[in-house]
């Protein structure tokens, strides 16, 4: 065993450590902003609660944060009239790097404060200042004004400083960036709107920048027109009072409508909402939106909108919500989710996990809610969130167990059913042979009419699946439901879609039979066509094409993602040929004068069948134009 010679601590010299805050603590260098108008707002709610404690007893007065930028000077300034520091504050809050006066803040007055308004944790984010500028100045003043004269720091973004006494004499705290070349793009009143915007729109305290000009009314003209005049107004950046911090008891579906338009301006009306509105075992609170989304969802993502005590965080929201409900709109705040120091990346633990959980929950009790109260209703709104559902009991296995009662199935003839009432409907007419219900779908009702017409014959029950996940919804409800197949109407001939061991008598010898298979392979031609000759009512149509279920649906699979499917999609595609040997037209090439004669007719037939599924293209669909005419001239 080796024997320990010396222990001790790991030395980290601010001289290193620096420069690697500056240069990569953020991703992004707009965050700076965030954060310097998140301390400001944290300054601002620690005053209000000293003020409620009785800790603080003068006027609050105006307590709205101000961004100012002078494009000549080249400085950004971020003012507030919140708690303000002393000399003695500056040097413990800002010259000690990682030392959050918010996290201290809180267990000073832990026991009568529970800190919840406060937004700053690690002490790391005026920090961000320096990416963008070669000098940060800090002039601020004590709520304790009367006791301490007002402070001056300097850093030019090295380790050294300046902190002297300065006269100013409003409460509060004024941070100026004097911005470096390769920042300039900041030094811009759009740019930094648009920063504020994005980042600050829901914060807790008004953030004023820069005035807006507004037309008002002004009397009426000696014609009794209504005249107006412009006047100059301040440009206030947020609203203060979002409406997820407010109790659902207090809102009516108006207010929600209106919100939403707020934070997607030029979106259709939502569905239906959900507010959440936890404190225990985790905060958050929020209000998430079903969109109408159908079958175009990719570009729907990252709608979403995460916020911590209403700074906004990001809209990648994939750790805390499950992947299913990413296809939702709106915004969830919460404290609880643990971040890494740049507030940008999600960190899954616990909490997140528990609060993951809890958003699933909630949209299941949702949607259980919805259908129970107005199946009707529901149902109208089906076409429209049934994406949702299909991908939540796709991915999600607790999902399913809440989904399954409220789950649709839609026939051809747009009625729904639930998973059991569907199984009642067709349990008499669709079981197989081996006691295997077997469930008929379309994916398009208009390409597959007659197949579709032709198991309806039979009076056979088509349902509907004609969505961009539905070939692996179709494979997790087979899996799913209990001696349950599901074929698509095209994948067979309909005597065959359903194997109930009933035969249709053939009109054809065997050799008869063998000779009509000859002549459709010879003028076929392909070796991805397997011809056969079956037995079916002289009313079908003379030939069938059909793909075999499986391969079809692993090849769909394939084009929607399909992981270990993905190979199929590259494989050729193979069809099933299946000549009516009952129909009167194979009679007539077999009593054709010659090979020539039988080959043409037997082409005609076959491309006829690919015409009725859009599979004739190029010059076999111009030969079959030309053979049509000489054969009716």
């Amino acid at each position: 065993m080796a024997t320990v010679q010396e222990k001790g601590t790991i030395s980290i010299h601010t001289e290193n450590i620096f420069p690697i805050i500056k240069k990569f603590l953020y991703s992004d260098h707009e965050i700076f902003l965030r954060e310097l108008v998140s301390n400001a707002v944290d300054a601002t709610q620690k005053l209000k609660k000293l003020t409620s404690m009785g800790e603080f007893n003068g006027e609050l007065g105006d307590l709205r944060i101000e961004v100012t930028f002078d494009k000549d000077k080249k400085t950004i300034t971020v003012s507030d009239k919140g708690i303000g520091m002393t000399a003695d504050e500056v040097k413990k809050y800002i010259n000690q790097i990682a030392f959050s006066g918010a996290t201290e803040f809180i267990e000073k007055f832990k026991d009568k404060a529970d800190g919840k308004d406060i937004i700053g944790k690690f002490g790391l984010g005026f920090y961000s200042s320096f990416m963008v500028a070669d000098k940060v100045e800090i002039v601020s003043r004590s709520f304790k004004a009367a006791e301490h004269e007002a402070a001056r720091w300097e850093c030019d973004g090295s380790t050294e400083f300046e902190l002297s006494i300065t006269n100013k004499q409003e409460r509060g705290t004024d941070v100026i960036l004097h911005i470096n070349k390769d920042s300039e793009e900041f030094l811009d009143e759009w740019r930094l709107k648009g920063i504020l915007e994005k980042y600050c729109k829901f914060l807790p305290v008004e953030i004023k920048f820069g005035t807006t000009e507004e037309s008002v009314e002004d009397g009426v003209d000696s014609e009794g027109k209504t005249k107006y005049k412009s006047v100059t107004k301040d440009r206030i950046i947020n609203n203060p009072s979002p409406l997820w911090t407010k109790s659902p008891n207090d809102l009516k579906d108006e207010d929600y409508l209106k919100f939403y338009k707020e934070l997607y301006p030029f979106s259709e009306e939502p569905l239906f909402w959900i507010h959440l509105n936890v404190d225990y075992p985790f905060n958050l609170t929020g209000i998430l939106y079903f969109p109408k989304v159908k079958n175009d969802f990719e570009i729907q993502k990252n709608k979403i909108q995460l916020y911590s005590r209403q700074v906004f965080i990001t809209d990648e929201v994939k750790d805390v919500v499950p992947d299913f409900l990413m296809l939702l709109h709106g915004v969830l705040d919460s404290p609880d989710i643990p971040l890494n120091v740049s507030r940008s990346y999600l960190q899954s633990d616990t909490n997140v996990k528990k609060i993951s959980q809890h958003i699933t929950k909630k949209v299941g009790d949702k949607l259980q809610d919805l259908f129970k109260k107005d199946r009707k209703d529901f149902e109208k709104k089906w076409d429209d969130i049934n994406i949702f559902v299909k991908y939540g009991i796709i991915s999600d296995e607790k999902f399913y167990d809440r989904a399954k009662d409220f789950t649709l199935l839609k026939n051809v003839d747009d009625q729904y059913f639930t998973f059991e009432e569907y199984k009642e409907k067709v349990k008499a007419n669709q079981t197989d042979k081996d006691k295997n219900l077997v469930y008929i779908y379309a994916s398009d009702k208009g390409k597959q009419h007659s197949f579709i017409e032709g198991a309806k014959n039979k009076s056979y029950d088509v349902l509907v699946f004609d969505g961009i996940l539905d070939s692996h919804f179709i494979n997790t409800l087979e899996q799913k439901l209990e001696k349950i197949q599901i074929k698509r109407v095209d994948s067979d001939i309909a005597e065959k879609l359903i194997d109930k061991d009933e035969k249709i008598e053939s009109v054809l010898s065997q050799e008869e039979q063998d000779q009509v298979k000859s002549v459709f392979e010879k003028a076929i031609n392909n070796k991805n066509m397997n011809v056969t000759v079956d037995s079916m009512s002289p009313n079908d149509l003379p030939v069938v094409i059909t793909m075999n279920e499986f391969m079809r649906r692993m090849k769909d699979m394939a084009k929607t993602g399909g992981g270990q499917y993905a190979f199929m999609g590259s494989m050729p595609d193979n069809y099933n040929v299946a000549v009516n040997g009952n129909h009167p037209i194979v009679q007539k090439i077999i009593k054709a004068e010659n090979e020539e004669a039988k080959t043409k007719l037997a082409k005609q037939t076959f491309d006829l069948a690919l015409l009725s599924q859009n599979l004739l293209t190029g010059a076999d669909l111009t030969n079959f134009i030309k053979r049509s005419v000489e054969l009716i001239s």
